[in-house]
């Protein structure tokens, strides 16, 4: 019979699952305490929540959610943190610890319903910030209008000179 605490426990999981916008499954062996309320503390900072699991519970959830894929990561020590907003920021922010930390190692994750390897976790931690990149978008997208709008002041701009020349030939032979 399984105990209802077990049922709840996937369920959780499996609702943070579809609810996040990525994960990144971390090996923690060897952390102390402290080192690991750091951690939460960071991840909590940017509306990630980082929890320690168990694979054969984390395996359900997975498979109930449609991410059976993740049960290869689901081997040792294992915690999850999961990314409701910025799924590059928490990566960096795991990727910066495990090099504060040695024991800390990425094993795996998921973006937007994808399963990710450590390599495509360490790759999504060197993009910038979701603030930064949009910010780059919009400079792209503005870059036209912006040369469009110079463009048209410089020919109103040469336009005001050319008249003002008339003007000034016209008084020249007036005179």
């Amino acid at each position: 019979m399984i105990k209802p605490e077990k049922i709840a426990a996937v369920k959780e999981i499996k609702a943070k699952l579809e609810e996040s916008q990525g994960i990144i499954l971390v090996d923690y062996r060897g952390l102390n305490v402290g080192s690991l309320t750091s951690i939460r503390r960071k991840l909590d900072e940017s509306k990630a929540e980082f929890r320690i699991v168990k694979n054969t519970l984390t395996s359900i959830a997975a498979e109930e959610s449609g991410f059976g894929d993740l049960k290869e990561y689901l081997v040792g020590p294992t915690a999850i943190a999961f990314a409701y907003e910025d799924p590059t920021e928490v990566a960096g922010i795991l990727n910066n610890f495990t090099r504060e930390f040695r024991e800390l190692s990425i094993k795996g994750g998921m973006l937007l319903g994808k399963v990710i390897s450590a390599d495509q976790v360490l790759s999504l931690a060197l993009l910038p910030p979701r603030d930064i990149m949009l910010g780059r978008v919009a400079a792209t997208f503005a870059a036209p209008i912006s040369g469009f709008a110079r463009a048209l002041s410089g020919i109103m701009t040469n336009f005001v000179y050319a008249v003002d020349a008339v003007r000034r030939q016209k008084e020249e032979a007036t005179v």
